[in-house]
């Protein structure tokens, strides 16, 4: 009963990593994405202004993760371009989310029922993307575990590691809110899938791809669609993390620096008072007069 249990389990996962991602998936992969640069300030005032800048913006979003590998991989940046399939679907997506009448897309595709659906979707495209670009650097580089690693990192969150880049082409700079600095979830689960899938790649992870494919997706989704439809920003890897980092890292918590900083802060307000307010003109004239007044008598 077990073993009829696992196979059809496998059955599934095989079925489920055969599965085309164009052009449901991929549809539902590029309205997410077109519709995080609408969230972004300015970006429906730069659709009005510029609609070719808007427009460039919308396919770092949807391909930014394909021309990051390209140009670790020593390949084209511009070579996924060449699928006009996918390039059309992506800017008529664009084109819908900004300039439908009345924003009846917009509001379709924004209404949290339909965008826990994307979302969903979303993510079977992402880990679809970490898998390949490990096998495409494994194929490239049969030993180079970090190639493969930063390979499938980058097709997993090619789109968030390039976010300064597309606030240039906005017109906002704002380096603090760099990726690698402030990790998303997003960004640190391809992170930890990318590690999955090069230890199967290499044969140290026994098991199939097909099966750590479904896994790490369901994953995905659940994390996802709870995060979207909670409006939460709090990663499940949180108490791990604050269990680990310390031990391996030695590092402080947000709370700890913080309170560090406030400690801080009351020392030096202590050792170093106030300066004594300035005296007024007219309180300066005042003891100018007294001191006359002394010397006349």
């Amino acid at each position: 009963m077990e073993l009829a249990g696992a196979l059809q389990l496998g059955e599934l996962a095989a079925a489920f990593a055969a599965l085309p991602v164009f052009p449901l998936f991929d549809t539902a992969y590029f309205i997410v994405s077109v519709l995080y640069l609408k969230y972004e300030p300015g970006a429906v005032e730069l659709s009005r202004r510029n609609p070719f800048a808007s427009w460039l913006c919308a396919m770092l979003h949807c391909f930014g993760s394909y021309i990051l590998a390209d140009l670790l991989l020593g390949e084209s940046p511009i070579d996924y371009f060449s699928n006009n399939s996918s390039v059309i679907l992506a800017t008529a997506v664009w084109y819908l989310i900004f300039f439908c009448p009345m924003n009846l897309f917009y509001k379709c595709v924004s209404f949290l029922p339909m965008k826990l659906i994307f979302v969903a979707m979303k993510e079977v495209v992402r880990v679809r993307k970490i898998a390949a670009g490990v096998h495409h650097a494994h194929h490239r580089y049969h030993h180079g575990w970090f190639i493969m690693m930063a390979t499938g990192w980058v097709k997993g969150s090619g789109v968030a590691l390039m976010s300064n880049l597309e606030q240039l082409l906005r017109g906002v700079w704002k380096p603090e809110t760099n990726e690698i600095l402030h990790m998303s979830f997003p960004t640190k689960a391809s992170l930890y899938g990318t590690v999955l899938f090069t230890l199967q790649q290499t044969r140290w992870l026994p098991v199939s791809e097909a099966n750590l494919i479904f896994f790490f997706t369901m994953f995905m989704i659940v994390c996802k669609v709870f995060m979207t439809a909670t409006h939460s920003h709090a990663s499940p890897f949180a108490p791990v993390e604050s269990f680990l980092c310390p031990v391996f890292f030695g590092c402080f918590s947000s709370e700890q620096t913080s309170h560090h900083e406030d400690q801080h802060a009351a020392s030096q307000e202590v050792s170093h008072p106030p300066p004594a307010p300035a005296k007024s003109k007219e309180e300066l004239n005042e003891g100018t007069r007294k001191r006359k007044a002394k010397k006349a008598e």
